[in-house]
C-alpha cells in the first residue's frame, strides 16, 4: 500500500478486536459508507460549477451508496441488527484539521475538503487490506478484500482533483501534512471494533 504513504500502519492484532464483534464493525462500516456518500454530494453542491468534479462525485456517491446497501445486506443475511450511527472520533479530529487548515478562500475550502477525503479513503483502503489479510471470516475477507481496490481509486480521484484544482496552494505539500497529521492521530487508535476504532 506504499501509493497511500501513510506514515503509520495499522497492527493486524487489530483483527483480533474486530472479530469479538463483527456486527460492530458491519455497522460502523454501513455509516462510514453512508458518510462518505454524503461528503460527495456535499462537494457536488459546494462546486456545482466545476463539470468534471460533480461528473466524478456522482459516481462516488453512487458507488458509496451501493457499498452501503452491500453492507447492510450483509448485516441483515446474519441476523445482526444495524446499529445507530456513533460519532467517529478519528473523522471528527481529521475534519478539525480540515477547518483549521483553510484560509477561508474558496480554493482553500475545496483543496483541504478534497485532501480530507482522500485521507479517510486512504486510511479505509488500508484498514480495509488488514482485514482482507487477517479476518478468519472468509466471506468478509474476499468482501473487504474487493472494496479496497474502490477505496483505493476514490482516494486517487480525490488527490487528483486537488492537484487539478489548486492554483495557488502546494498540493504535495498540503498532503504531506495531512500525512504527518494523520499518523499522529491513528496513534491513538486501532482498539475498538470499528473502521477507523
Amino acid at each position: 500500500m506504499s501509493i497511500l504513504r501513510l506514515k503509520l500502519p495499522t497492527d493486524p492484532r487489530w483483527v483480533n478486536v474486530v472479530e469479538t464483534n463483527i456486527g460492530e464493525i458491519l455497522s460502523d462500516h454501513a455509516w462510514c459508507e453512508q458518510k462518505a456518500a454524503t461528503n460527495a454530494i456535499n462537494l457536488i453542491i459546494n462546486n456545482s460549477e466545476k463539470e468534471d468534479l460533480v461528473t466524478a462525485m456522482l459516481e462516488i456517491s453512487r458507488e458509496e451508496l451501493e457499498h452501503f446497501q452491500m453492507v447492510h445486506d450483509i448485516i441483515k443475511e446474519r441476523g445482526l441488527t444495524f446499529e445507530r450511527e456513533r460519532k467517529d472520533d478519528y473523522v471528527n479530529e481529521l475534519a478539525k484539521y480540515m477547518k483549521q487548515s483553510s484560509d477561508g478562500s474558496r480554493e482553500s475550502g475545496l483543496i483541504e475538503r478534497l485532501l480530507f477525503a482522500a485521507m479517510i479513503e486512504a486510511r479505509s483502503c488500508e484498514r480495509f487490506k488488514v482485514l482482507s489479510e487477517n479476518i478468519k471470516d472468509e466471506k468478509l475477507a474476499k468482501f473487504y478484500r474487493d472494496l479496497m481496490e474502490s477505496e483505493a481509486s476514490h482516494y486517487t480521484t480525490f488527490i487528483n482533483f486537488a492537484r487539478k484544482y489548486a492554483e495557488t496552494i502546494d498540493v504535495e505539500k498540503r498532503w504531506a501534512a495531512w500525512l504527518e497529521h494523520e499518523a499522529t492521530i491513528i496513534a491513538r487508535y486501532g482498539n475498538k471494533e470499528t473502521v477507523h476504532g
